[in-house]
Formats: structure tokens, C-alpha cells, sequence
């Protein structure tokens, strides 16, 4: 799934280990805020805590469909005081190498350093000021002591993996940067602005108590329009039913392929990530490529959708193929499928081939999980996976009728917290700056709902992995049989995904077969996307996905450098037809235009 994205900075451990997991939520909400600025650091200490302690069934967890109550974190916090009582030479060994270490640490002699990665400590004070130095330190070597105890004890993995998760948040939080004295930049610049930067962040502060779910603001909004700098690309609404609008988009060669492509976006995000800005726009690269190219935009649901479920995306999504053959004149077209988008697409395909249609030509599926129970072993995702819990976040969503977007946002967050909680909650109050205003974080801010049903779909999607599993799922009443989709499939994965990880990924490319196409860019969820050609540190490996083992896959594909976009042009080209002369208008006598691109249901919060 996505709201997917990544902070422009990063920190400590972006993936909690191996099996990490842990979600807090054990104190009351706090009482609303006055409206006036505190007075004291005292301020930020209390809301430190409140946020840790209300990050809960609605914000965080390992598995943002799922949601974790006060009972999961009480779990997992007696799992590590069962540890602590079963095992005292532990706990002694581990008191006596940080006494000793600690020893070190205040005489000078420690030569303990964080990851040259972690942003967190990059101020030179760090290395420099007596104090902050040994500070630091202390921090680092209670942390990796508290590591160590949890890996070498004799939980099993999925206990080990709770209590890795829940002392990387307590210890993240804790981290002596996130606390006015603690950290050196923040003491030197409220010294520098005679207090103003203080006042400021009280300002910041405050007004995220009220009004952001007590999560710091990731982001200034306020320079992206939509339709103007971001989602620019010209095209027309050739087609709006209540689920989706279709744009057009304009072509910008005079002889384009006949075979169109249709693109899915996520449901959980607006479909503009593609098309942020020109320069970054893979919306402009495929239509400057040649290709006639549709965008699928879903209405953003209310409660009134609450039985939208895959079955009733994926007939939408038939919609959307049928407007695309009848303006185009093609007898079929091609497919882009992400996250979420991705999955719904598959269940279409597979109802396609369970009907005999051959309405699709070739497909590509970017960061998308097909095989869930892999997914769930590999991540952070299962760790507190129950039948109790998936049935209580089903409860939760059907009382709604929908999971708000900024719940969803949350969520995500809290998978990165050094990078997309942390980071902000020292930039926007302890050094009282705005938060940066960057396009992609602008996208992540504009969230989306999930309907009920659909959320529920996604849950037992996780439960029964029907797209390995085949004929547990159906739309229509046609078994789902992906092994039965004989159509061209290509599939793209990012190194440092969090979301959905790179091996997940490539068991979604087996899934179509040992002719799939795998390839893997060095980069994150939404960033592996966003690849233009120019980026001076970009590669992506490439190969068939043959290989059962990810890591053989991995060992002979084929590293390029640059971006993969030229890479999928010419696997496209290939599948795309003929050339023929570009149309001059958008839409078709039974499908005329409706609006400009980007369309309105984009425009709806």
C-alpha cells in the first residue's frame, strides 16, 4: 500500500530489524490545548510524551491496515519484563559492559560513533563540545546495549521482533536530540534570536496540538497548486462514473502507438505522484515517448462508499479499459499498476483471464506486494497480525464507514519515526523553523479515504493471499487465477522501500512468471518512481525474474547506471503497436471532453 513516502533527510535505522513491530497508546488523550504560547521547554517534554503515548490503534503500527490497542504494547512491554526476570546473567552482563563502557565514555577514552548516516547527530558540536560528545555517547551505547539484549536472548522471533520494535521507539524518542538541551543547534540558535526561535516552535507546537493529530507538520503546502505547478501536464476528462474521472493526456509527438496505456494510481493516494512537476514528470516522459496515455483518478470516498470493495474497483477499472479501446480504435491496451492500484489491477486481470477477455496487453506493477504471506515475513507487517486485531480494525473502519486519510498518514509515519516524526518535531519546535516546503510531501499531505469494504478486502487479501493462493478470491463470481494471466509483465522494486520491500516486490514479478521482467532501483517507495534520467546517483539492476531466490536474482542481474524510465520506454515500445498519426483532439464522439486535466475529483478533499 502506499502514502509512501520518504523524509528529504534521513536518520538512524530507517527499518526497525528485522521484525520489528510495537505501537503505543497507553495514556488518555491529553486535553486540548490553550491557545497561548508555553512558557517553558516543560511544554515540549509533556508533548513528547503525549505524542509517544497517543500514537495508538489509529496512528501507529507495523501494519498501518491493522491498527494496535494499549494490549499489544502491554504485550510486548511484558515480553521484555519476562526477559528481564528469566534472565539475570543476562541483564548482569549487560549492566556490567555498560558500566564499563560507560567508564570509557566519561573519561574521553571511547571511541563509540553513530552511523555516519545518522542526520541526527551531524552538528559538529557532536564531536567537539565536551559534554554533547558524552552525551551522545551514553545515548548510543544504553541504546545498543538495550539492541543486544533483545537479539541474543531466547525469544522466538516473532516476541524478539515486538521488543525490537518497542525499544527502537522508546529509545528513538529518547534520543538526546529530540530535547531542547540535549540538542546543540537548537540551544544555539534560541541563544542567536534572543529566544525567538523558542517562541516559534511554542507557536508550532500548539498549533499541531490543535489541529495535525498532535503529529508534527511535515510540510508547507502553501507554493503547490494543483493544476498549476504540480499535476500541470495538459490532457482532458474524457469520462467520469461516481468511482473515477479518466483524463486524456495531450500528445506531444506527432505520431504516437496505437496500443494505449492505461495507468492505476493507488487508492490510498491521489494519482499526481507521477506528475509532480515536468522535470520529474514520468506523466510527460511516457506521452514525450510517444504513448497515448490514460490516468485512472479515483474519487476520494465518504462514508456513502463505504461497500466499495476490490470487486467494485475492479469493474471500474473495466470502465476505464473500455473508454481507452473506444476513443483509441485499439482492440486492447496496456496496464501501470502501484501499490494498492496494483493489487486492485491484479484481481482485474485475473477476472479477465478467468472470462476469456483479452482486453489487456501487457502490464507493469511498480512497488507492489502480490504475495502477502512473504510480505508479511519479511517485514515489520505481521508482528502483531491476529485474527482479534484484523477483526477489531474491520470494526473500526465499519463503524466509520471509512479510514481517513490522515489516519493512513500516520501510520506510515510512524514506520520511519526518526525520519518522518522526529525530524520535524526538532525542526518545526526546537529550532522553530517551517516546515520545508517540498513537492513530494506536499502530495503525501493531500490524503485520500479508504472505504470499509475495501479496507476490509485489503485485510483478508493479507489473511488469505489470494493471488498466490488461487480461486480464494472472486469478482464477479470468476476465481481469481493469476497463473492463468498470459500477458508481458513488468515489475519494479526500490532498495530501501519500507513499504514494500524489494523481495516482496520481486515475488509479485514471479507471480507472472520466470519471463517477468524484475528490476529494482536503488531507491525508496515513492522515490523509485520518481526516477528521471539526470539523477547523478542513481542505478537499477535488471534481469528476468527466473531465480526462486531473490538474493540469486539480485547476484547476476545487470546494473545500469542512471534512471530505469528509458529502460521501461523500450520495453513498452515493444509492446505498444504500430505508430500512427496522433489525434487532434482528445476523446471520441461518444466520450467528449468534460474538464481540463487534472480533472476535479483530484481537487476534492
Amino acid at each position: 500500500m502506499a502514502t509512501q513516502t520518504q523524509a528529504p533527510t534521513s536518520t538512524r535505522a530507517p527499518e526497525p530489524k528485522k521484525a520489528s513491530s510495537g505501537k503505543p497508546a497507553i495514556h488518555p488523550r491529553p486535553a486540548a490545548p490553550r491557545d497561548r504560547a508555553p512558557s517553558d521547554s516543560m511544554v515540549a517534554i509533556h508533548a513528547l510524551i503525549d505524542l509517544v503515548a497517543r500514537a495508538s490503534e489509529n496512528t501507529l503500527t507495523p501494519n498501518p491496515l491493522l491498527g494496535l490497542q494499549a494490549g499489544d504494547l502491554a504485550q510486548a512491554a511484558q515480553t521484555l519484563l519476562e526477559l528481564a526476570a528469566a534472565s539475570p546473567d543476562a541483564i548482569a552482563g549487560a549492566t556490567a559492559r555498560y558500566a564499563k563502557a560507560l567508564a570509557q565514555i566519561v573519561q574521553g577514552r571511547s571511541e563509540l560513533a553513530p552511523d555516519p548516516k545518522d542526520r541526527r547527530f551531524a552538528d559538529p558540536a557532536w564531536k567537539g563540545n565536551f559534554l554533547y560528545k558524552r552525551l551522545m555517547q551514553n545515548y548510543l551505547l544504553a541504546r545498543d546495549e538495550f539492541d543486544r539484549l533483545v537479539a541474543e536472548s531466547t525469544l522466538g522471533e516473532r516476541e524478539k521482533g515486538q521488543a525490537q520494535f518497542l525499544t527502537a521507539l522508546v529509545t528513538d524518542a529518547l534520543a538526546p536530540s529530540n530535547w531542547l538541551l540535549g540538542n546543540p543547534a537548537a540551544v544555539r540558535k534560541a541563544v542567536d534570536s534572543s529566544g525567538m526561535s523558542l517562541v516559534e516552535g511554542a507557536r508550532n507546537l500548539v498549533s499541531d496540538l490543535r489541529h495535525n493529530n498532535m503529529l508534527p507538520r511535515q510540510v508547507d503546502s502553501t507554493p503547490f497548486q494543483i493544476g498549476e505547478n504540480m499535476a500541470s501536464s495538459p490532457g482532458q476528462v474524457v469520462y467520469r462514473c461516481e468511482t473515477f474521472e479518466l483524463i486524456q493526456y495531450t500528445p506531444t509527438t506527432p505520431k504516437v502507438y496505437r496500443r494505449p496505456l492505461v495507468m492505476v494510481p493507488p487508492q490510498v493516494n491521489k494519482f499526481y505522484a507521477v506528475d509532480l512537476a515536468p522535470e520529474k514528470s514520468l506523466v510527460k516522459w511516457t506521452v514525450d515517448s510517444g504513448v497515448q496515455m490514460f490516468m485512472v483518478s479515483w474519487r476520494n470516498p465518504t462514508a456513502v462508499h463505504r461497500d466499495w470493495g476490490v470487486e467494485h474497483y475492479a469493474m471500474a477499472l473495466d470502465e476505464a479499459v473500455d473508454v481507452a479501446r473506444e476513443i483509441t480504435g485499439s482492440l486492447d491496451v496496456n496496464m501501470w499498476g502501484s501499490c494498492s492500484g496494483g493489487m486492485t489491477l491484479a484481481a482485474y486481470l485475473g477476472w479477465l483471464a478467468g472470462t476469456g477477455n483479452r482486453k489487456v496487453a501487457s502490464v507493469t506493477l511498480a512497488v507492489c506486494v502480490l504475495d502477502g504471506a512473504r510480505a508479511m515475513s519479511e517485514s515489520t507487517m505481521g508482528l502483531f497480525n491476529s485474527p482479534a486485531a484484523a477483526r477489531l480494525a474491520r470494526s473500526r473502519a465499519s463503524r466509520k464507514g471509512v479510514v481517513e486519510g490522515s489516519e493512513m498518514a500516520a501510520m506510515f509515519a510512524w514506520l520511519r519515526p526518526n525520519d518522518l516524526i522526529w525530524n520535524y518535531w526538532v525542526n518545526n519546535y526546537l529550532l522553530g523553523n517551517k516546515p520545508p516546503a517540498f513537492d513530494i510531501l506536499a502530495w503525501n499531505a493531500d490524503t485520500t479515504r479508504l472505504p470499509a469494504r475495501f479496507h476490509s478486502d485489503l485485510l483478508e487479501i493479507m489473511e488469505k493471499n489470494p493471488y498466490v493462493n488461487a480461486g480464494t478470491m472472486t469478482i464477479r463470481g470468476v476465481p481469481v487465477d493469476l497463473s492463468k494471466v498470459d500477458i508481458g509483465a513488468y515489475v519494479i522494486g526500490g532498495t530501501t522501500d519500507h513499504i514494500t520491500p524489494w523481495k516482496s516486490c520481486y515475488a509479485t514479478a514471479r507471480v507472472f512468471g520466470d519471463d517477468t521482467t524484475f528490476v529494482l532501483a536503488n531507491a525508496g517507495h515513492l522515490q523509485s518512481l520518481i526516477n528521471p534520467p539526470g539523477a547523478p546517483k542513481a542505478f537499477f539492476a535488471s534481469a528476468p525474474s527466473r531465480q526462486a531466490d531473490p538474493d540469486e536474482w539480485a547476484r547476476t542481474a545487470v546494473r545500469q547506471d542512471g534512471s530505469w524510465w528509458p529502460h521501461w520506454r523500450a520495453w513498452m515500445r515493444e509492446r505498444s503497436g504500430e505508430t500512427i498519426a496522433a489525434p487532434d483532439q482528445a476523446g471520441s464522439p461518444t466520450h467528449r471532453p468534460l474538464c481540463a486535466a487534472p480533472g476535479e475529483y483530484v481537487l476534492v478533499k
